[in-house]
């Protein structure tokens, strides 16, 4: 079942500011495994598959780093079509001696690293839902110890061969100032459902019953600072819509909770209540 096509809203891309371009994107290509697609002298966009942009890196020499504890990008999370491809790349990430962390998280298994300037990435694949676990609407996700053991034996000959060209954006996890509004903003203005939810401090949404496309957390304390447009890390990430319908009744919908909104050459823009910019687009 594919949860990142139409009738769902989901996440394509993340446009990320970045201190030093030529540093920032050999760690994207050496170590993540994606290969340029467009380039200029101040930014590179990276692809899987040679088509589609999954982060962009844009430089910006004179602005500052994001304070550690303030709203923002948590991780955006690559999605690998085959466990093997996962096993392939932790054994990648031990052999050429890059430090990462792991988890099992029941729907899924996910291995987590930092590229060079801070910016945190989730590399995963998905368990076949019917493994999932349901409780009425929400689904049951865990953070277990990842069995390298059990993993390593998906392992192929050939190992890793970079990026596996079906990798897409799987979900994108954000530092929000509070929780309310902004799960306010995600359900009754972008049109997402709640799937999962840990205590009062984090909320995980979807369409089409997926584990989650996106997930907002207030692990940097209630009130933390807004996301600022000068500050290294996300610039803003992609939202994709299934069609011009649906992306109108979106726009309908942030005007209604009072959301803001802009249209620039086509391109619709909004910010969420902690200052992170998306931009809504269609297939």
């Amino acid at each position: 079942m594919n949860f990142h096509q139409e009738p769902n809203i989901f996440v394509t891309q993340v446009e990320l500011n970045v201190h030093n371009l030529t540093h920032m994107k050999e760690f994207y290509i050496q170590v993540l495994g994606l290969r340029p697609l467009q380039e200029t002298a101040t930014s590179v966009s990276l692809s899987a598959d040679g088509q589609h942009t999954l982060v962009t890196l844009v430089e910006h020499a004179d602005f500052l780093p994001k304070p550690r504890r303030s709203a923002g990008m948590y991780h955006f999370a690559l999605l690998l079509p085959q466990r093997a491809d996962l096993a392939n790349f932790a054994a990648h990430l031990q052999k050429i001696g890059y430090p990462f962390g792991a988890s099992d998280h029941g729907v899924s298994e996910a291995i987590y690293l930092s590229d060079l300037e801070g910016n945190e990435i989730e590399i995963y694949t998905d368990r076949s839902p019917q493994e999932w676990t349901w409780q009425s609407e929400l689904v049951e996700m865990t953070i277990d110890p990842l069995d390298f053991n059990d993993l390593f034996k998906q392992q192929t000959k050939a190992g890793w061969q970079g990026m596996p060209s079906d990798t897409i954006m799987g979900h994108l996890h954000l530092y929000a100032s509070e929780l309310e509004q902004t799960k306010d903003f995600y359900t009754k203005g972008l049109g997402f459902n709640i799937v999962s939810r840990y205590a009062n401090q984090a909320l995980f949404l979807s369409t089409g019953n997926y584990h989650h496309h996106i997930a907002i957390n207030t692990w940097m304390g209630v009130g933390a600072p807004k996301a600022q447009p000068n500050q290294l890390g996300m610039a803003f990430y992609t939202l994709q819509y299934p069609n011009t319908a649906s992306l109108e009744q979106a726009k309908q919908q942030l005007e209604q909770i009072g959301a803001p909104l802009e249209e620039i050459n086509g391109l619709t823009i909004t910010t969420d209540p902690s200052g992170i910019q998306l931009h809504l687009t269609t297939l």
